[in-house]
């Protein structure tokens, strides 16, 4: 029996105050992978170093999560030593890969996983991850507490990310689960997860009746209206237990193109109708 392919939504924005997009994704539900990947290092740097991040990955589906982030960040310090991109550029990863009714969770740097578990209450939020960053060290060995993480001055430090030229290999952290009926993982960026806090994530999830494309949807519009102060990107990937809404069987047969299923059904509409008017045409 061949594996189901998970549904999922995806999207990324540039936001209010940069102007340029340093945050990629990749979506590949046919090999159950999906990944977010937040570039720094400026223009033409941080773009340059997470599109090597989401290129790499996509050819190692054949590999462990860890090997793969491992092998992107070879070659991020390896572009720069080509003379591609420039020096000090880099990137933080969050990946998911799904097989069967399993799931694992790999990252480095501060973006983040959460799992999403509908109840008959509303939900319950989980966070995968844990930062890569220097406020999470500092919480970690007491030096601050809890309330005074959102609020640090220096949250946005990370601690590690791939293309560091002083780390031969990075540490790359891990989480498996099984999957349960009704939950999500939602894959996302820093300028998501800076802009909301957990509570609020979980309030637009438990808003969104169990519609992953509405609740990404509400997810992207809330951080904006935040302020939006840097690129967000997320996707969030529905559990294959989840039962299957009457449309959703017919994604499957649109091939995927842009990565945005809106845009690829259009396209594929398009071409369906030029065949059409080709054979009508050659055979009238």
């Amino acid at each position: 029996m061949s594996q189901r392919i998970l549904e999922y939504s995806a999207a990324t924005n540039v936001g209010h105050k940069r102007d340029n997009n340093e945050d990629t994704y990749l979506s590949l539900p046919e090999q159950g992978l999906w990944v977010v990947a937040d570039g720094m290092g400026g223009h033409a740097a941080g773009e340059v170093a997470s599109a090597i991040v989401r290129d790499t990955l996509s050819k190692q589906s054949d590999r462990s999560l860890s090997a793969a982030i491992q092998s992107a960040h070879r070659a991020v310090v390896d572009a720069v030593s080509q003379g591609q991109g420039a020096p000090g550029m880099g990137s933080t990863v969050v990946a998911l890969r799904a097989e069967g009714h399993q799931y694992e969770v790999s990252w480095v740097g501060d973006s983040r996983a959460y799992l999403w578990t509908q109840t008959r209450d509303g939900g319950r939020l989980e966070r995968l991850t844990t930062d890569h960053s220097y406020v999470q060290a500092l919480l970690a060995s007491g030096a601050i507490g809890a309330e005074e993480v959102d609020n640090h001055p220096e949250k946005n430090i990370i601690t590690q990310c791939l293309g560091s030229l002083e780390l031969t290999e990075v540490q790359v952290d891990s989480v498996q689960g099984q999957w349960l009926p009704e939950q999500w993982i939602l894959l996302c960026s820093d300028g998501l997860s800076d802009e909301l806090d957990d509570q609020t994530i979980a309030r637009i999830l438990c808003d969104s009746r169990r519609n992953h494309r509405r609740a990404l949807r509400a997810l992207m519009r809330a951080a904006l209206a935040s302020g939006g102060r840097d690129n967000i990107t997320a996707q969030l990937v529905q559990s294959p237990l989840t039962p299957r809404s009457r449309w959703s069987g017919l994604w499957q047969w649109i091939p995927s193109v842009t990565g945005r299923r809106t845009w690829d059904a259009c396209l594929y509409g398009a071409a369906l109708i030029s065949l059409i008017l080709v054979l009508y045409w050659t055979l009238s």
